[in-house]
């Protein structure tokens, strides 16, 4: 399952929180009495989306003005760093991964739930609150949201002779005999499962085994015998002949949609994110299903993952303006329309209705998706504690040496376990 939702962003510079946490205008309000300023980043189609739906908030807002400071997100961070040491950052500030957490623990973010009139929480799905809510305060919210799926390419399954199972019941089992038949049923090359299974695939198994990657408060939060059935299935998939074998998974770990046995026509099924599914069917040149992942009916593992999240500084000189901002990015009809999904699926019901009719049927299928997981009582997603990137790292190294037969899954789980537990302890 290629499933890398934290990669490139890792915690702050200590040297930058460092200055942040001592600054002498730390508690001063930035910015003047009449402008916003908005950060963000993003390609060109992004930057016309932004700036139209903008004049649509001014054109409503005419008190008010914004100033957009997009960039590119190589060097987002760094800018960013730089601006927070000088007390000096935006007071709408878009974010990612684990940095609402860190920025939060620093006291530069504004409590969003302290402004009840002006934006209502209650209107975006409550398991899309979780990733932005720090020691029980939201101070982020999400753009957008995501969630693990299973692509699905009805077409091979057809060429294989095999029926698609009933995917509101099938295990893990039933996904490796029905790759496996589809390998068997098609020519050389063409495999059932073309899943690259990674770190965030251990993160969905453990949630559908009653556990956490990591609790609430920043321990690990699975057991050893957990990591050790994730490896084992990996190694079945290959082993059965489900999927390509180690070496060539390997190559497609973190490829490009165009770039994967699905993309390529070479495969029944791929888990990734939902969000993949236009791209996926773009590439194949036909149309794919998404559907839910094996062991979803018996406990679900799936989360909503933010796109990207928005905060507001705690030092902006226009807090109640910018939070309306946020508002309006969020529940806006208009801005609904404008933005699509380019920022992920809405996370308020009410903006999915508005644009479902705007959107091409692959598009629609996962706004579907997320509609059905937000119904849903999912378990909660805490962000990863300090250390938590160095185990991104970890997850692989020793899936590969299962993958390649160097070590045994009960090794392998033994040697992750230790070597995670002392990354978040360090």
């Amino acid at each position: 399952m290629s499933l890398s939702r934290r990669a490139a962003l890792a915690g702050l510079p200590l040297s930058a929180l460092a200055l942040a946490a001592c600054n002498p205008n730390a508690d001063q309000r930035s910015g003047d009495s009449s402008s916003l300023r908005f950060s963000w980043w993003g390609n060109t189609d992004r930057l016309k989306a932004t700036e139209a739906m903008l004049a649509l908030f001014t054109e409503q807002n005419p008190e008010v003005t914004v100033s957009t400071e997009p960039g590119d997100i190589a060097g987002y961070w760094d800018r960013l760093n730089t601006a927070v040491a000088a007390g000096d950052e935006p007071d709408v500030i878009t974010m990612g991964g684990a940095y609402p957490s860190e920025y939060a623990a620093r006291g530069l973010l504004l409590d969003l739930g302290s402004f009840p009139e002006i934006l209502d929480l209650s209107a975006l799905d409550a398991a899309a609150l979780d990733p932005g809510t720090v020691d029980g305060t939201v101070v982020a919210v999400p753009t957008g949201t995501n969630a693990p799926a299973m692509v699905v390419n009805p077409a091979i399954l057809d060429a294989a002779g095999v029926d698609l199972p009933d995917t509101a019941t099938w295990t893990w089992d039933d996904y490796v005999e029905l790759s496996r038949a589809v390998s068997e049923g098609t020519e050389q090359g063409t495999y059932g499962s073309g899943t690259v299974l990674t770190h965030d695939s251990l993160d969905l198994w453990a949630r559908q085994h009653g556990q956490n990657l990591y609790t609430e408060a920043g321990a690990l939060g699975l057991d050893e015998a957990t990591v050790q059935g994730f490896l084992e299935l990996s190694a079945r998939l290959v082993d059965t002949g489900a999927s390509p074998g180690a070496d060539v998974l390997v190559e497609l770990t973190d490829a490009g949609a165009e770039q994967t046995l699905m993309g390529t026509g070479q495969a029944a099924f791929m888990a990734t994110w939902s969000s993949s599914l236009t791209a996926l069917s773009e590439a194949a040149g036909t149309d794919l299903e998404l559907v839910p992942l094996p062991g979803e009916g018996q406990r679900p593992g799936a989360w909503l993952q933010p796109s990207q999240m928005y905060t507001v500084s705690a030092r902006s000189a226009l807090p109640e303006q910018a939070v309306a901002l946020v508002s309006f990015l969020l529940t806006d009809p208009g801005a609904a329309r404008l933005v699509l999904t380019d920022r992920g699926v809405p996370a308020v019901a009410s903006q999915r209705e508005e644009i479902l009719e705007e959107l091409s049927a692959t598009a629609q299928a996962e706004v579907d998706y997320i509609d059905r997981l937000a119904g849903m009582d999912l378990a909660p997603t805490w962000i990863g504690p300090d250390g938590s990137t160095a185990i991104e790292e970890i997850t692989p190294r020793y899936q590969q040496e299962v993958l390649f037969a160097r070590m045994t899954p009960a090794d392998a789980a033994a040697g992750w376990f230790e070597e995670a537990t002392a990354a978040i302890a360090s």
